[in-house]
């Protein structure tokens, strides 16, 4: 299935150069991951506080772009040049649910959003990374099948911010489109599972 996540070889060519430079300044690939989930959690608890300030939620489609550069440089500081380690394979998977599910609970606090609705994503989105990373376990690939990964996640969540801070998307809509997202979110965590099983066939 398409996905965001396609892109990536090509975002990371843009990426490269800057990339070399901080590492030449002594950053290392786990200092990026940290960094990057802090701050998430940071904004998450600053967005839950004040879910009754509408243009804070502009915050989320510009942390977003910023943090989908983040994930890549400390991917690429990882593997071209001689950061990986278990520890660091660790932080990755692990940031990146915390630092999601930071992000999207606040939604649940925005007026006339369905709680439930953002609930039941965050969990999915949680069991579908899940599902992606057993993929090893069975003699398979770390599985990133779409439609609904954590890029095209970054992507949703990001318009529903910039939708909250701007007033054009109303709560109904912001539950509509919670409802797509579900769905597509268990038709990749099917994706995940379908393709791995089909890899060690």
């Amino acid at each position: 299935m398409p996905s965001i996540y396609q892109l990536k070889p090509a975002f990371q060519n843009l990426l490269r150069p800057g990339v070399e430079r901080l590492y030449s300044r002594g950053v290392t690939a786990n200092q990026v991951t940290l960094s990057a989930a802090v701050v998430s959690v940071l904004l998450g608890v600053l967005l839950a506080a004040f879910s009754h300030i509408a243009w804070l939620f502009a915050l989320i489609p510009l942390w977003m772009l910023l943090r989908m550069a983040l994930n890549a440089v400390d991917g690429m500081l990882a593997r071209e040049f001689g950061q990986q380690s278990k520890l660091g394979a660790y932080l990755n998977e692990l940031c990146d649910v915390i630092a999601d599910s930071a992000l999207y609970l606040p939604f649940a606090l925005v007026a006339g959003v369905s709680p439930l609705l953002v609930i039941v994503v965050v969990l999915l989105a949680v069991i579908s990374e899940y599902a992606g990373v057993l993929g090893p376990m069975v003699g398979a690939s770390r599985r990133y099948d779409g439609p609904m990964g954590k890029s095209d996640r970054a992507f949703c969540f990001g318009v529903l911010g910039a939708g909250v801070a701007t007033g054009l998307l109303t709560a109904l809509w912001i539950n509509s489109l919670l409802a797509v997202v579900l769905a597509l979110l268990l038709y990749t965590l099917y994706n995940r599972v379908r393709h791995g099983l089909a890899e060690t066939a």
